[in-house]
């Protein structure tokens, strides 16, 4: 997985993470996880967005980079934000649980109308992102 360095700031109830490796690439939130997980959002975006146009992404700065290259003022701090792109094809993969969280995932995708593959693959992107 290939990670993106963001740039977090703010307070109080704005929050906002920039992209010095891609200009325009923000998130933004009322708190900063918010703010991280709205920049993941816009990051996986941006990246599918150049990747239909046919524009490769900048090979990301690592934090090293970013510090030395002045774009972090006071008051702000560097994330990683992970880069989580679908290659649009499925892959059978099994996977082993504990029958009693097997079938609390197979109620609450069946609440939520989805399969029991769905519901995992979105719990593990939002895990990943979060992470």
């Amino acid at each position: 997985m290939v990670n993106y360095v963001g740039v977090l700031d703010g307070s109080e109830k704005v929050w906002g993470v920039r992209f010095p490796d891609l200009d325009g690439c923000v998130g933004g939130g009322e708190t900063p996880e918010a703010a991280i997980a709205d920049a993941t959002a816009a990051l996986r975006d941006v990246a599918a967005h150049r990747h239909d146009a046919k524009r490769p992404l900048p090979k990301p700065s690592t934090v090293i980079e970013i510090l030395a290259s002045g774009e972090v003022a006071a008051g702000e701090t560097v994330v990683l934000i992970p880069l989580i792109l679908d290659s649009g094809r499925t892959v059978r993969a099994n996977l082993t649980f504990d029958a009693g969280l097997l079938k609390a995932i197979d109620l609450a995708a069946g609440q939520r109308g989805v399969s029991r593959s769905a519901f995992i693959a979105d719990a593990a992107r939002d895990k990943l992102m979060r992470a």
